[in-house]
């Protein structure tokens, strides 16, 4: 049974005359009058009869039509639907980013994608690299702007640097700190520290040790809010993305030099062929609006 025999039973079901039903199908009548004998054949049944009165459907045809009707809605709304999505009319974008993407880099492109497709939903993950890597590996986000070389170093992800970021120190807005500074100056300085899995410790860490010192830590285990919330109360001093300083008027930026301290962004997914219509295009938009 073909979808295209159930629109013809309908339409001469509705019509109540093969003459009719033909001309609003556009086919000729025999041919209608074929698909029609196609359908009873593959039934084993009649399902339409000629009387005095006309063309009437037999108890079998009675029996089918509200079926017949249904599933050739159901068709439709399935291929509205596919074309849709295909179209962009439809779908949902699934993007994990850190909490300093989020704040720093994420919002402006999340704004500029809904005003280009207002009717895709958008869901962000926010959580350090390592964890959006491990969502991106079960298939419960489908991009993620994730540190370079970690992106890199991850089997079955395609990834593309779209964004480099300077790092900057972070202190009270009274604190009474240079313009800038060696990152060997750090050691006299006590750090607010971020949780482990944070890719922001493991840069921080790094540096200090490289030159020469462990960093005297004060309060470790926060989030970006809650750390810059902590060096804002001059709890201590982080190192942090400069985009997120903003115009925090309770903080003060040092430039870190000796060396200066950046990072790459990459956008992480799944092969790109397999990605959502949706999740490509805002793909699209992500590294174009980054890249500007």
């Amino acid at each position: 049974m073909q979808l295209r025999h159930l629109a013809y039973f309908v339409a001469v079901a509705d019509e109540r005359s093969f003459t009719r039903a033909a001309d609003i199908l556009g086919v000729s009548q025999p041919t209608l009058s074929k698909q029609i004998r196609a359908l009873e054949n593959t039934l084993g049944t009649r399902l339409l009869v000629r009387d005095r009165a006309g063309l009437e459907l037999t108890s079998a045809g009675e029996a089918l039509l509200p079926h017949a009707q249904r599933i050739l809605i159901e068709a439709d709304n399935a291929i509205r639907s596919v074309h849709e999505v295909a179209s962009l009319q439809r779908g949902r974008v699934r993007m994990g980013a850190t909490p300093s993407m989020v704040e720093g880099l994420l919002a402006p492109v999340l704004r500029r994608f809904r005003t280009e497709h207002p009717a895709i939903d958008l869901e962000v993950h926010e959580a350090g690299s390592r964890d959006l890597t491990a969502e991106l590996s079960t298939g419960r986000i489908d991009l993620a702007l994730l540190i370079v070389p970690l992106a890199s170093q991850i089997p079955d992800l395609e990834t593309a640097i779209v964004y480099t970021e300077r790092l900057v120190l972070a202190s009270p807005a009274d604190a009474d700190m240079p313009e800038q500074m060696d990152v060997a100056d750090l050691e006299d300085l006590p750090l607010v520290m971020f949780r482990e899995g944070y890719d922001l410790r493991d840069v921080t860490l790094r540096a200090c040790r490289a030159a020469g010192f462990d960093p005297r830590l004060s309060v470790e285990g926060g989030e970006m809010g809650s750390v810059l919330r902590f060096v804002e109360s001059g709890l201590g001093h982080a190192v942090v993305p400069d985009i997120v300083m903003g115009t925090r008027t309770g903080l003060r930026r040092t430039r870190l030099e000796n060396p200066p301290l950046s990072r790459s962004i990459a956008v992480a997914h799944r092969p790109l062929e397999t990605l959502p219509l949706a999740a490509r295009a805002f793909r699209a938009v992500l590294v174009e609006s980054l890249a500007g």
